[in-house]
């Protein structure tokens, strides 16, 4: 496939500073009233990798989502982004920093169009006041129209262009999913957390979204943290994989290795599956 240019597509190398793994998830417990979500989790990801968590329903795959972009606060252990301690920092902040999520269950305004639901994606990154914003003059006009130059080159991107006018009410569940992965690249991130992106779709939209999935990684350089119940998938597209089972982590590697590794086969993908 030849390159696309686009406006999305930043100087990664120049954006790399003096630091290891992009992330370090490094011993992290979470609990609710006594009730253990995680239980002593450690992984890392690197600039441009594609790192995939599975694990039965209630692994606690989430909450490893809701920790790292600061919904959850985990009472054990250190969450680290190139370096730096974010654990305890609000969600907007850790966004600024470049973390993005895609959800399990659609959330996009469903009245609003394509155009104006990725378009919200730009708020991290809008540097004017909401008083300009407000009267649309100067500075804030040249952002505006810099931010709409971004989200036509997300919808050229993901080929959704014929819907930039619908109001995603109106659009099938698939281009709905597009739709929100959009919003997420918007904000230009540096790591992004797909929570399910396939979930629900027939056989084209999959293969269409891990079309999309592998072209973000390979055109635009961003890293990826993949939640993610298919495991053709997984087993197909991401770089590693860690397994989770009852909010402890039983083995991380490349898919190879975690497939057949006893206590997986054991634990999650049953001694018959064929993958």
């Amino acid at each position: 496939m030849t390159a696309r240019r686009t406006a999305l597509q930043f100087d990664r190398e120049a954006e790399r500073g003096d630091y290891g793994h992009l992330v370090e998830f490094k011993d992290v417990s979470l609990a609710f009233k006594g009730l253990k979500a995680l239980d002593d989790i450690s992984f890392d990801v690197d600039d441009g990798e594609l790192f995939a968590i599975i694990g039965p329903n209630g692994a606690g795959k989430t909450s490893i989502f809701n920790c790292l972009n600061g919904l959850y606060k985990p009472q054990e252990g250190s969450i680290r982004w190139k370096e730096e301690e974010i654990l305890g920092k609000r969600p907007d902040r850790i966004a600024e920093l470049g973390v993005a999520r895609t959800f399990q269950n659609i959330e996009l305004f469903a009245h609003m169009t394509v155009l104006e639901n990725i378009m919200l994606g730009r708020h991290v990154r809008t540097k004017t006041s909401w008083w300009d914003g407000a009267i649309w003059v100067g500075p804030a006009k040249k952002e505006e129209l810099a931010n709409r130059v971004v989200v036509e080159d997300i919808i050229d991107f993901l080929e959704i262009a014929r819907w930039r006018k619908y109001p995603v009410a109106m659009l099938p569940y698939g281009i709905q999913k597009r739709v929100e992965l959009g919003r997420a690249l918007a904000m230009e991130p540096e790591l992004l957390l797909l929570d399910e992106p396939v979930a629900g779709m027939n056989l084209e939209e999959t293969e269409d979204m891990a079309r999309f999935v592998l072209d973000i990684r390979e055109e635009l350089g961003i890293a990826m943290i993949l939640v993610e119940h298919d495991m053709g998938l997984v087993m197909d597209i991401a770089d590693r994989v860690m397994v989770i089972d009852f909010g402890e982590r039983i083995a991380v590697g490349l898919p190879t290795e975690v497939q057949n590794d006893p206590n997986v086969i054991k634990a999650y993908l049953g001694e018959e599956m064929d993958l």
